[in-house]
């Protein structure tokens, strides 16, 4: 029991930084009449990619319950520690935003840096938007800290970082880019605004489940009982889960 509420721990100060840090630079941002878009990628990319090598090796640096559940469905987690999990990202996302609006008046604060649809998005382009850019997000968190043949496992918080910063400057202006309900959530719940907020629900968690099992059955659970390396190197070997499954 102790070491579930460790790894929660460490999943409670990855996800408060996320949110303080990712929407605090939104507020920032907000002066400046659309612009920093860039800055805003940075902060959230740059965030992840501390915290998840930080506290990667004790909680897995989920700092997202779109991601917990990708691993949850997986078998990757126990539901004990994913419920635990969830609860430390929601309340820590929630205790974040209530930091920011204590630091920030006035206007400024207004939407405390919540998610939103940008204009002529419309909602179900949104839906989609965020989908398909958590996948991307779950796809490289599997393929770089799930997948034990991954060379570069020991920095899969820059290229989890990475990820979070180019879907940030692309889709930002146009959903918000959050890819996370957790940092959907705080913002949202103490500054009022709900406008659409399904969309940063269903669409990472839709997103997370589809990237976690696509790279969990293509990679890591093949239904053959070994696995051919790529073309040039010639390789035959078992891959993790071929035991289980044969």
């Amino acid at each position: 029991m102790m070491d579930v509420f460790r790894r929660a721990a460490a999943e409670f100060v990855g996800t408060f930084a996320l949110v303080f840090v990712g929407a605090g630079a939104v507020l920032v941002a907000a002066p400046s009449a659309g612009a920093g878009n860039l800055e805003v990628a940075l902060a959230h990319g740059l965030v992840i990619a501390v915290m998840a090598s930080a506290v990667g090796h004790i909680s897995g640096g989920h700092f997202n319950p779109a991601v917990t559940l990708g691993f949850l469905v997986c078998g990757r987690l126990s539901p004990v520690v994913a419920f635990a999990y969830w609860i430390a990202q929601f309340v820590s996302a929630i205790a974040a935003a209530g930091l920011l609006k204590w630091i920030f008046t006035g206007e400024t604060q207004a939407t405390l840096g919540s998610p939103a649809i940008g204009p002529g998005i419309e909602p179900e382009a949104a839906l989609i938007l965020e989908a398909i850019l958590t996948f991307f997000l779950v796809w490289v968190i599997f393929a770089t800290a799930a997948d034990p043949r991954g060379t570069f496992k020991s920095i899969a918080g820059l290229a989890i970082g990475f990820t979070i910063t180019f879907d940030v400057l692309m889709a930002g202006p146009l959903t918000g880019a959050a890819m996370n309900p957790a940092r959907a959530l705080g913002p949202e719940l103490l500054s009022g605004t709900w406008d659409d907020f399904w969309i940063w629900y269903i669409g990472p968690f839709a997103g997370a489940v589809l990237g976690a099992l696509s790279y969990e059955w293509l990679y890591l659970r093949p239904l053959s009982p070994s696995v051919v390396g790529p073309p040039e190197t010639g390789v035959v070997e078992p891959r993790p889960g071929d035991t289980a499954l044969s």
